[in-house]
């Protein structure tokens, strides 16, 4: 059998085991054994010109530090993962740094204070600008470099661009594009995924389990546990304004929150205001103190259908573009559990 058909075969086959596990819902990893472990997102590093993408080495600094010092255990993503699949115990404060597009920054400023820290790491590279020899990204004698020294590669497209406004045929021949520069690069394929800017829409996602990936990540706040989806999978986006030491405590302390029956499923939305729904896991205990906010509107109303049924009631129209809703809801320990939905609103 030829080795693209062989994957996109074990793939159909990966997906319908996992999404059999619950009875609803975009999926899940495993049945639920209390694991849980939270992912953080960088990008650039000390590169003021970005504070969108860009976090300050006094902020990054100022994260290691935390880390290294706080009760936390940072993790291989793959080991991560691994766990949530087959569960496996993981450590309470499970903690996984990755970091986007293969950036100048990330190579000089990231690596050495991650190194130094002895932090894994995983970084996900988005092949087009190393291809064209761009001097604000790695080349790719340094990112074999990296993937020597032990840290996880993944992909992140050929272009940081969007998949989502692209056909379903453009998207699978950018994701075998960037494999094939793996291949001939790196020796192997990857595994991971991260989608370009943190948006994919439920045609990109099945494009992506298909083509062999084990598992891919968004940019929506949340905490990956083994009921999560494997293809949508949440990370904790650092920059420059969401970079503060308080702001990343709050999230490396966070706890998951499991819900099922999701609504609308797709994140790519055609009603707006989006119908957002779920139903909440028992796991979750008393849920009376649940709260969720709309980008740009702050606390929205909550209309529970059932004893566990939730309806967000966002009151108006997003904006084209991004919007995300996060859903808190605070524990006796003083720690929160999260849930980030992201909605991507056409023009």
């Amino acid at each position: 059998m030829p080795f693209r058909r062989a994957v996109r075969v074990l793939a159909t086959a990966v997906l319908t085991v996992w999404t059999a596990l619950v009875p609803a819902g975009r999926g899940a990893m495993a049945a639920d054994t209390g694991a849980s472990a939270v992912v953080f997102a960088y990008d650039r590093f000390g590169e003021d010109q970005n504070p969108s993408i860009s976090i300050r080495i006094d902020q990054f600094e100022a994260h290691l530090d935390e880390l290294t010092d706080g009760d936390y255990q940072v993790l291989p993503l793959p080991k991560i993962l691994d766990a949530l699949r087959t569960g496996k115990p993981l450590p309470d404060r499970a903690v996984a740094i990755t970091i986007d597009e293969a950036s100048r920054s990330a190579y000089t400023e990231a690596w050495p204070r991650l190194k130094a820290a002895n932090l894994p790491f995983t970084l996900f590279v988005a092949t087009d600008a190393v291809d064209r020899g761009s001097p604000a990204h790695m080349s790719w004698s340094e990112i074999r470099q990296m993937a020597a020294a032990g840290v996880t590669i993944g992909g992140l497209g050929g272009s940081t661009q969007s998949l989502v406004p692209r056909s379903p045929a453009e998207v699978v021949a950018e994701l075998r594009r960037m494999s094939d520069r793996f291949q001939t690069e790196l020796g192997q394929r990857p595994t991971l995924f991260a989608y370009p800017q943190g948006e994919y829409s439920l045609a990109v996602r099945k494009a992506v389990a298909e083509q062999g990936f084990v598992a891919a990540f968004g940019q929506q706040s949340g905490v990956l546990h083994p009921q999560a989806d494997p293809w949508g999978l949440p990370r904790f986006l650092m920059n420059e304004t969401y970079g503060s030491v308080d702001r990343f405590q709050l999230a490396a302390n966070a706890l998951p929150l499991p819900v099922s029956d999701l609504t609308p499923d797709d994140p790519l939305i055609t009603v707006n205001p989006p119908p957002l729904g779920f139903t909440i896991a028992d796991s979750v205990g008393d849920s009376a103190k649940l709260a969720c906010f709309a980008a740009g509107q702050g606390r929205t109303v909550l209309e529970r259908i059932a004893e566990d049924r939730v309806e967000v009631r966002i009151k108006d129209p997003f904006p084209p573009g991004r919007a995300r809703v996060n859903c808190t809801l605070p524990t006796p320990e003083g720690r929160w559990r999260w849930l980030g939905v992201q909605f991507l609103i056409p023009d």
